[in-house]
């Protein structure tokens, strides 16, 4: 392990649980590891379930840019 990776891992360390899992899966995505990068709340799963994007309801082309020219993106 490099100095630097170790250094990083022993900050983890000192977070919270739920923290140190974000790390954990980052850092399996980036090695290709079969992790998904963001694991949902089961509050945010019910969310996800009574929002538009359940039902396929996204922004058309036309909406994105009008959104990306507003703020410059």
């Amino acid at each position: 392990m490099t100095d630097l990776l170790d250094k990083a891992v022993a900050k983890a360390r000192d977070l919270a649980p739920d923290m140190q899992d974000e790390i954990a899966r980052v850092m399996l995505a980036f090695v290709n590891e079969e992790a998904p990068l963001y694991q949902f709340t089961p509050e945010e799963e019910a969310e996800l379930d009574e929002s538009g994007a359940a039902r396929g309801d996204f922004a058309t082309d036309a909406e994105v840019r009008v959104i990306r020219a507003k703020f410059g993106l």
